[in-house]
């Protein structure tokens, strides 16, 4: 840039038949134009500062897809687990009418038992449709991380020491997480 502008400069000091005169000559030698060295050297400072905003720009797009990644994972969990307080809420019901029915099994023509089973099955599938799976673990290896032993047991014939005897209370997954924890007896050896 700098050396475009010497260069009109130059020009204007050439006398009218176009040649230079003695005193714009002399001029020319102590003129500010730029040496060979300094535009290299102009050069590589303008190489490096643009390799830096390149460096820059390469990091700044690759933290704006990270943040792009975050926040749709952000989404996705809250989608995932938007529910899971009322659905934790929502369990005690559930446990509250398993009783029910489980007290009332006899009483096969009760109309009100029927209302409850109907109930129960539409509280099921609206559990179900929500990402949520009972756990309930009775003849399984004891797994601390869904199962809560409540009691240790002397293992019964047939029966495997570390596995789960009874279920006291089923437990529920919510997506691929353990929203409550079963509650069982296992046989110790």
């Amino acid at each position: 840039m700098k050396a475009a502008a010497l260069a009109v400069k130059r020009k204007k000091k050439t006398s009218a038949c176009g040649c230079k005169d003695e005193q714009s000559e002399k001029a020319g030698e102590n003129s500010t134009e730029p040496t060979v060295e300094e535009l290299q050297a102009a050069l590589k400072l303008a190489e490096a500062k643009a390799v830096e905003q390149y460096d820059l720009y390469v990091r700044a797009m690759a933290e704006l897809e990270n943040t792009r990644r975050r926040a749709a994972e952000e989404v996705q969990k809250a989608r995932k687990f938007g529910i899971e307080k009322f659905a934790e809420n929502m369990l005690p019901v559930v446990d509250s009418l398993e009783k029910a029915l489980e007290v009332t099994k006899d009483e096969t023509d009760n109309p009100i038992r029927e209302g409850m089973q109907a109930t129960y099955r539409q509280l099921i599938h609206a559990l179900d449709v929500s990402q949520m799976k009972p756990i309930d673990p009775k003849g399984e290896v004891f797994d601390p991380n869904a199962h809560q032993a409540v009691a240790m047991v002397p293992a019964p014939e047939g029966v495997k020491a570390g596995e789960v005897v009874e279920v006291f209370q089923r437990g529920w997954f919510i997506a691929d997480r353990v929203l409550r924890p079963a509650m069982v007896s296992v046989a110790q050896g």
